[in-house]
Order: structure tokens, then sequence, then C-alpha cells
């Protein structure tokens, strides 16, 4: 076995309903003035509505900085840093879907001063402090309550990555009646993203363990196994619960077998034009695999096995069984299925293919090297 380490959240906390619980958690680690980091449509949704009750009830001061967007910009960040020191903040609360939680990382490793955001983009670039941090996720999809990344937008067409240990939170709390309200077009995207996490951790060039192994295969068995009863019930409690371990269980795996050319491929398309992370990752998917299915055959067939094992062959034909399965989850679970239906044009093309080949750090954990060639092609078969 070769050497490897493996790092993850600090605490972590199954607990169904549990967001009205948080004050006492909050208290018990001695925490008296909180900013809550979250979005607009949570926050007008009442899904906080508990969780600030519980703060209330345990006498924890709390300001909400509730501007997040998807694929936020720089500025955004820089507005919950303010927020956080106007508030004199001792924990900062990430409360949301990834963009919220990515938010919030960033605010409470800047708040304290001692780096600017320019500074830490990168891997291990960040050195801290950083103020205590919580973060309750309220979809099952990108996994950032357990990853020690941030991605921000940084212009057009482009997103940057802060990587460090330090963006691991204090705490990561799971609660499922949380996404008893997602609607199914954002279960499916959401799921499908926590997929591909598991997917590409399974495959990484770079950093692929027996841990992330063992966490990948079962966050897929999760995932797989619940996300159409997810999106045709969104009720289902069972199925609520699965997506969301499973989506966290792929996230402690990607975080320590980092993703790769799905992800490279799909951040330009979200950058550019607004797609939502999830979906611009469904989107690619199926052609990624494809490229991937020789350098990746006996990780696609294992993988298979997992999900699918009812079929039986050759490891080449189960691979293939893999890939099909995938290029129709798109579909089956009501997605668009194709760039064009999003308004993405054959013109479009190069100056994706250009941005894709910025995203090195993805890149290079491919089973199988991308060129911008290659990248321009799988664009054209997802057209």
């Amino acid at each position: 076995m070769q050497d490897f380490d493996f790092n993850t959240t600090r605490s972590l906390s199954v607990m169904k309903g549990g967001a009205r619980r948080l004050g006492e958690r909050v208290r018990a680690l001695g925490f008296r003035s909180v900013l809550i980091v979250t979005d607009p449509g949570l926050l007008a949704g009442g899904l906080l509505d508990g969780a600030i009750a519980s703060l209330k009830a345990c006498d924890v001061a709390y300001h909400i900085y509730a501007d997040v967007v998807a694929d936020p910009p720089e500025t955004v960040i820089l507005d919950a840093c303010a927020a956080a020191s106007s508030c004199k903040a001792d924990c900062v609360i990430g409360f949301g879907g990834g963009s919220s939680l990515d938010v919030a990382k960033l605010a409470a490793l800047l708040v304290c001063g001692k780096e600017a955001l320019h500074q830490v983009y990168g891997v291990n670039q960040a050195k801290g402090p950083r103020l205590p941090l919580i973060l309750v996720p309220t979809t099952a999809g990108t996994g950032s309550e357990v990853t020690p990344i941030s991605i921000v937008t940084t212009g057009p067409g482009e997103k940057k990555g802060v990587v460090s240990p330090l963006l691991l939170p204090d705490v990561a709390l799971l609660d499922a009646e949380l996404t008893f309200g997602l609607p199914p077009h954002v279960t499916a995207a959401t799921g499908i993203d926590a997929m591909v996490h598991a997917i590409e951790a399974y495959t990484s060039r770079h950093l692929k363990n027996p841990m992330s192994d063992c966490l990948a295969r079962d966050a897929l068995r999760l995932l797989a196994g619940s996300i159409h009863m997810a999106c045709c019930d969104g009720t289902n409690e069972k199925a609520r619960e699965d997506m969301l371990l499973g989506a966290c269980l792929a996230g402690i795996a990607f975080a320590n077998a980092p993703v790769a050319a799905v992800h490279a491929l799909a951040y330009p398309v979200g950058a550019r034009f607004h797609v939502p992370h999830g979906l611009s990752n469904a989107l690619v998917l199926g052609p990624v695999v494809r490229f991937n299915l020789e350098a990746a055959q006996t990780q696609y067939a294992q993988l298979c096995e997992v999900i699918l094992p009812e079929i039986t062959g050759t490891e080449k034909q189960k691979a293939g069984a893999l890939s099909t399965y995938l290029s129709e989850l798109t579909s089956e679970l009501k997605l668009p299925t194709r760039l064009r239906d999003l308004g993405i044009r054959s013109g479009d093309i190069p100056q994706l293919a250009s941005d894709a080949m910025k995203q090195t750090r993805l890149l290079v954990n491919n089973p199988r090297d991308v060129t911008e060639a290659d990248a321009a092609a799988l664009y054209e078969e997802a057209l």
C-alpha cells in the first residue's frame, strides 16, 4: 500500500431536526455572537426559522448575511467578511447550498485580517487563522461541509479555488429535514453533482487511496439507490437521508482524492452561462466518462458492480454499462440533456475549451490526459 494522508471535518453530526437545536450546539461551544451566511431564497422561504428560534432561546446574538448568489464572485466574499467584522462574530455559520458554505468558509478565514483573498487562491496558500466555523448543508450535492475547498468566480468564464485544510469546519451538521423542500430539478442536479464527486474521486489519478475508495463506493450506492425516489417524492425520509449522507461521503472522498475533467469542463459552463454547478456537471458527464472509458475501465467496472449488480459480463461490458447508465440518468430525471438547451452554441465552444484548460488543478487528476482539442470535442459531443 502506498503512503497517504487523509483529512476531514473535525466533528460530523447527523441529526434529524438538528437545525432546530443549533443554538444548543453553539452555546455549548462557548460562542455568543454568530454570523449566519445564507442566500435570500432560503431566508425568505423560512428554512432558517428553526435555527434562529434556537439561537434566540439560547441567548446567542446573531447577524444574517443573506446576499449569497450562485457562483459567488469576489465581492460577495468581501461583503460577508465585512458583515462578520461588523457584528464582531466569534463564529461563522454557513447555512445553505454549496455557494453559501463556500462563502462562509472564506469569511471565517479572511475576517481575521491576516490575509487578502487574492493571496489564498491555489493549494495550501492560506495560512490562517480563521474564526470557528459551523456548516449546515441544505442540498445533497456539493459536500462542501466536508471539503477544504472554496470556489470563487473571478471573472467571465473563470473560477479559482482556495484549497486548504483551514477550510474544513469545526462542525458539519447534517439535518435531512432541511432538504425536504428541494424541488425535483434541484434534487436531481445536486444529486448528480454528488455522484460525479464519488466517480471522479474513485478514478482520480492522484491521491486516490483505500479510504477514499470505500467512501466513494458507499456514497455512490446511497446516491444511485435514492435519487429517483428523492426526485419523485421529496418528503421520503429515507431517500432524503440517504442522499444527504451520500453527498457527504462523496465530499469526504473527493476532498482527499480530487475531482477531474468533468468539473474542469463544467466550471466554464457555469461561469460564462450561469448554469447551476450540478447541471453543468450533468451535461458533460456522459461525454467525459466515454472519453475516459479505456483509461478507467477497471474502476468503472467496479463501480458498476456497486450500483448495477445485475450486470454480468466482462470488465469492458460492465464499464460500458456504467457509462450508459450515467448518460441516460439526466434524461430520466427530467433535466436538460444538451448544452444547446441552455443557449450554448457551437461558436461558444472554442472559448469554453480555452477556459477549461485553465483548470490545471483538476485536469491533472483525470485518468486520461485532456488537450484543448479534446475539450472542444467533448463540448461538441455535449452540445
